[in-house]
């Protein structure tokens, strides 16, 4: 069986966790292939944040590109995979993104997705939002992306962060049609 080729792309945006909690999942995974590009906003947004390092992420991939690596597979619309996700999406990112700037590896392989009609998932962390955030939203959201700011849920009680991290995971790996039992579902247990 083949395997499902993933792109996981991590911005300089506060909510490395929950990367951490995808990268896991996608690692154990047994049909995925994990692509990573970690910014170095991220790694650095990671460690003051965090008790994480760049290695949690790293050894959970397959295959690591650098920010700067605009010749990398990821930058290439010939190159096939089955989708990507930017966790967390930074509001640069995010501008970048919508605006057509390939001005990195991270942002031009978002455009590849775009173009190419692939699944892009944007996983967004900032609060409150300005109007030129929603409009780039907007914007991402009309090209073909789909924008999931970082809003986990509680009906699943959470118990700590980490249960909190998983549920957006969850919920984002639900976008790539990616099982998972990272949470319980709405009225699973129940007879409604």
């Amino acid at each position: 069986m083949d395997k499902k080729r993933i792109i996981l792309a991590v911005a300089g945006a506060s909510g490395t966790v929950y990367a951490i909690q995808l990268a896991r999942h996608l690692r154990d995974a047994d049909n995925i292939e994990l692509h990573l590009i970690l910014s170095d906003a991220a790694i650095q947004v990671m460690e003051l944040e965090t008790a994480y390092t760049p290695d949690d992420l790293k050894l959970c991939a397959d295959y690591i590109y650098d920010q700067n690596d605009i010749a990398a597979p990821p930058a290439s619309g010939s190159w096939k995979h089955s989708g990507m996700i930017i966790c967390p999406c930074s509001m640069s990112s995010l501008a970048a993104i919508a605006q057509g700037l390939g001005t990195n590896l991270i942002h031009r392989a978002a455009d590849v997705c775009l173009k190419e009609r692939r699944k892009l998932v944007l996983v967004t962390r900032e609060t409150p939002l300005n109007l030129i955030h929603i409009r780039n939203m907007e914007t991402m959201t009309l090209a073909g992306g789909t924008v999931m700011p970082a809003s986990p849920g509680f009906y699943h009680s959470p118990e700590s962060v980490e249960d909190l991290a998983a549920h957006m995971a969850g919920r984002v790996l639900e976008q790539l049609d990616i099982p998972h039992n990272l949470y319980k579902r709405w009225c699973e247990d129940s007879q409604r």
